[in-house]
């Protein structure tokens, strides 16, 4: 898994959701008892501990913003250190199949 691949699975999750609104974020996805705001909030927490995993630093929480409409960005920065530190295929295709699936219960 390149990070090519990586970058777009992130492309086309925040095309999914970048247009959304409060309300949109705020419904439950389509498994579970979950916000969506909450199932990408928790895929941002996730693509930051494998950046820093693979990085050899200390994993950070990922502050939740007040306005979950700044959630599509949080991701984009996530993923772009992610590719950023060097991260093996596999930790590439782990993050990638994480957003993948995340963009399926939406």
């Amino acid at each position: 898994m390149s990070a090519a691949e990586l970058d777009q699975a992130v492309r086309l999750l925040v095309g999914q959701v970048g247009h959304w609104q409060q309300p949109r974020w705020a419904a439950v996805a389509t498994t579970g008892n979950v916000p969506r705001a909450d199932l990408v909030h928790r895929l941002v927490q996730e693509v930051a501990n494998l950046a820093a995993d693979a990085e050899g630093q200390p994993r950070r929480v990922v502050p939740r913003l007040d306005n979950d409409l700044a959630l599509p960005d949080q991701l984009r920065v996530v993923a772009a250190d992610l590719m950023a530190v060097g991260a093996d295929d596999e930790v590439l295709a782990r993050a990638a199949a994480e957003v993948t699936a995340t963009r399926g219960v939406l």
